[in-house]
């Protein structure tokens, strides 16, 4: 991927409202998300806290906090097993932070970070210049999970930290990463689906991200499914609640200007069966089978895929 002039991003067409909702573009953009203390850092993420080895004594710091949120595209990024020296896309890359990560810690490379949000395109740039300005490492490219702007079998790896609760068409970014992947390929998300079809009715009433339009209670069965039917292959999910929920509602608990402007109620549907926290993986259409082609469900069942 040949380093090149990367020109200013520019506002979508008004006809790819779909691409980019009302509260999506608020949030992202002149709000920006990612100056909210609850985000410490500018990753974007609740975190992933088991790593930390002192959670269960004392307070939890803001280093804590950014480092959860690290650890988060740890985890993300060990799951697609081999990444030196292989390319990848990271779809919903926010202010890139995590694109840096993935070629500085893994060694992955070319990374590309995408993002639908022209503002967050241009914050990607700015937080990188310095590897921007180096070899033809990384680059930053604005497009839509549902219409990836690479061409077919481009890409070895393909991963999404905490951006697939947006996306509205999520049979069309299944279809995209089938697509972009080479046949050795890799892919890794993660974010918080609802369990059951049942959660998903009534997460709208508990959360407001969910009434206010800015995520989509998707059912985690149905993610996974919505990836076999693209064709990916040998589907998993693994379900780390655990290490996420608890303890970011502490860190939220323990500061005064979070714990009461902040909807805590993640926690109570976590408690309750509503809601989880979880990583998939999945191989790209061509690739051989893994030792079982069974997708883990979210009740720990073993589904049937493609």
């Amino acid at each position: 991927m040949a380093q090149q002039s990367q020109p200013e991003p520019q506002p979508l067409p008004t006809g790819e409202a779909n691409e980019l909702p009302d509260r999506v573009a608020t949030v992202y953009g002149d709000h920006d998300l990612s100056t909210v203390a609850a985000f410490a850092g500018g990753y974007i993420n609740f975190g992933y806290w088991a790593w930390l080895p002192h959670l269960a004594n004392g307070p939890l710091s803001e280093a804590d906090r950014i480092r959860s949120e690290q650890d988060l595209y740890r985890l993300v990024l060990g799951a697609l097993e081999r990444t030196e020296g292989r390319s990848a896309l990271e779809v919903g890359c926010g202010r890139g932070l995590g694109c840096a990560l993935a070629l500085q810690e893994f060694g992955l490379g070319p990374v590309t970070g995408l993002d639908v949000h022209p503002d967050q395109i241009a914050r990607a740039r700015e937080a990188n210049a310095t590897l921007l300005a180096g070899p033809a490492q990384l680059e930053f490219i604005e497009g839509s999970a549902q219409r990836i702007p690479l061409p077919a079998a481009s890409v070895d790896c393909l991963y999404s930290v905490e951006a697939a609760q947006h996306f509205r068409d999520l049979t069309g970014f299944a279809q995209e990463a089938a697509r972009v992947l080479r046949p050795d390929g890799r892919l890794a998300l993660t974010t918080f689906f609802a369990r059951i079809q049942e959660a998903a009715r009534a997460l709208p009433e508990l959360l407001p991200p969910y009434a206010d339009g800015l995520d989509v209670p998707y059912v985690i069965d149905d993610v996974a499914g919505t990836l076999a039917a693209a064709g990916l292959r040998d589907v998993r999910v693994q379900a780390i609640g655990e290490g996420v929920w608890e303890p970011y509602d502490r860190y939220m608990a323990q500061r005064r200007e979070l714990r009461d402007g902040w909807p805590r109620r993640y926690l109570t549907t976590y408690q309750t069966g509503l809601l989880d926290y979880y990583v998939i993986t999945a191989a790209a259409p061509g690739a051989a089978p893994g030792p079982s082609a069974a997708a883990t469900s979210a009740d720990g069942s073993a589904s049937t895929a493609p």
